[in-house]
């Protein structure tokens, strides 16, 4: 009996589980998670996530002279020309992160595919951009194997020195370019240019411009094949082809976000930046900047004593700490250094203020100055010159209707300041400085290229180096891949502050 019942219980058991394991399967199955993702969407990752770290404040922005703090601890950098590899990791972690994880992916999944040839060539676009940016930056980058963790399980890439990033880099942009069809498949949800190949390809040129100019001094040959290549393929021209970031409420300008949140109160315009633009009557002085009379303290920058009248905007010093920018403010008749001119960030650098990647104003000065050395032929240098400073300040205007430059001040800006060929690359590299304010990485890298504006060294008392000249590695990258690192070093330079990249000669 006992045996009979023991039996009973067993395929009672039996019975019940069967029917719990019915429908297991579908019951596990989450019906609204996706499993799958257009790429086209990871490629909007991609390039929102291009847009500038707030580690370009800390560094490439105060490199050039344009913006400075004199506070230290998580702000030290350019203002003590000092290395601090908490800020100079930022462009690593940003690019690596946001954009090239992306792009690899999502060329690894199109780039076979015939209907989505238009991504493909798109996507290589975005890619070199970051790229760009990162090798400039730091030199020699993983870039080969570079972000290719995820899709080819390389946890530990190997780094390719600068001139030959740059070589496969205009090969890309050469190739994506000219590759883009206007009559393929249109990426409606790209949120750069709407799928728009016109504009995606004068992108795409424009990019390859700048990289052939960034090879004027170290090959000038190539660099005139590149520039002639890029200008005959089209560039952007027009402010309404300029690739930009739209921020809005929910995804804010991380930069817009650093300078009305905690520091606020800590940044401000250099000297040299605000005296060149007051020295020109420039009318985008009092269109980007803001002085607040006998502030004392942050919270007494307010609206109620904003001005934004050129004649008061004074810029601090370069070379101060906290303590000796008080003197400073005194010596320059201000209440104290908190009434130093700002970039103004209820306007310039307002939350939802775009990110302006590349500019018909920044192209079109590439322009004069391929121009003026010969390797194109077609235009006039001084026609290119003031069609680039005319745009920037129409370009300044479109990003708050607070930002007001009348024409005729700007028609009268370039009849004061007329082209003059013999100071030609002066000009227009000191013009594209001022046009590639809040483009942090692109003012820096243009800056060591040409050489120009001419800008003193940073004269705090402990300075690492006169001027910087690249970014140091990010500790993390040192600590997970030294091997591969130190082979890049031992061809590069000492990774400090001082050793140049290959294109700065």
């Amino acid at each position: 009996m006992k045996k009979t019942l023991n039996y009973i219980l067993l395929l009672l058991i039996m019975l019940f589980t069967a029917s719990c394991d019915e429908g297991f399967e579908e019951l596990n199955t989450n019906k609204v998670s996706a499993t799958a993702i257009d790429p086209a969407f990871q490629l909007n990752a991609a390039s929102v996530g291009l847009a500038f770290p707030t580690s370009t404040l800390v560094y490439e922005i105060g490199i050039v002279q344009q913006i400075i703090s004199p506070n230290s601890g998580v702000l030290t950098g350019a203002n003590y020309n000092q290395d601090n590899r908490a800020s100079t990791q930022g462009n690593w972690q940003t690019y690596y992160r946001n954009v090239i994880k992306n792009t690899k992916d999502v060329i690894s999944q199109v780039k076979d595919n015939p209907a989505r040839s238009n991504l493909y060539q798109m996507t290589r676009i975005v890619q070199a951009y970051a790229f760009m940016i990162l090798t400039d930056s730091y030199g020699a980058i993983p870039y080969t194997e570079g972000g290719a963790g995820y899709t080819n399980q390389v946890f530990f890439p190997r780094y390719d020195q600068q001139q030959a990033i740059y070589t496969d880099l205009i090969k890309e942009l050469t190739e994506a370019s000219a590759a883009l069809n206007p009559t393929g498949r249109v990426e409606t949800a790209d949120i750069l240019y709407s799928g728009n190949i016109v504009k995606w390809k004068a992108f795409g040129y424009s990019l390859l411009l700048r990289a052939g100019m960034r090879l004027s001094e170290i090959d000038p040959a190539t660099a005139a094949q590149v520039a002639a290549r890029a200008f005959q393929g089209g560039v952007i021209t027009f402010n309404a082809d300029n690739a930009v970031i739209r921020h809005d409420a929910n995804y804010t300008n991380p930069t817009g976000n650093l300078l009305n949140a905690t520091e606020a109160a800590n940044f401000y315009m250099t000297a040299p930046f605000v005296d060149y633009l007051r020295s020109k009557n420039d009318p985008r002085l009092p269109a980007i900047a803001v002085t607040y009379r006998k502030a004392k303290s942050g919270p007494e920058q307010t609206v109620a004593n904003q001005t934004f009248d050129a004649a008061v905007h004074k810029g601090m010093p370069m070379g101060n700490d906290d303590r000796t920018a008080v003197p400073a403010a005194a010596a320059a008749g201000l209440a104290s250094f908190y009434e130093f001119a700002q970039v103004d960030r209820r306007r310039l650098a307002k939350l939802q203020a775009p990110n302006f990647l590349l500019t018909a104003s920044q192209t079109l000065l590439l322009l004069a100055e391929a121009r003026q050395r010969g390797w194109i032929n077609t235009g006039a240098a001084a026609d290119y010159y003031n069609s680039g400073v005319r745009a920037h300040m129409q370009q300044l205007t479109s990003v708050d209707p607070a930002i007001v430059i009348p024409a005729g001040d700007v028609d009268a800006y370039l009849v004061a300041n007329p082209y003059i060929t013999t100071t030609a690359l002066d000009q227009i590299n000191t013009q594209y400085w001022v046009s590639s304010l809040m483009n942090g990485p692109e003012a820096f890298a243009n800056f060591r290229r040409s050489g120009f504006p001419t800008l003193q060294p940073n004269p705090f008392p402990g300075r690492e180096v006169p001027f910087i000249n690249r970014l140091t590695y990010p500790n993390s990258e040192i600590s997970v891949n030294a091997e591969k690192v130190n082979i890049a070093i031992s061809a590069q330079g000492a990774d400090d502050l001082a050793t140049k990249v290959w294109w700065d000669k």
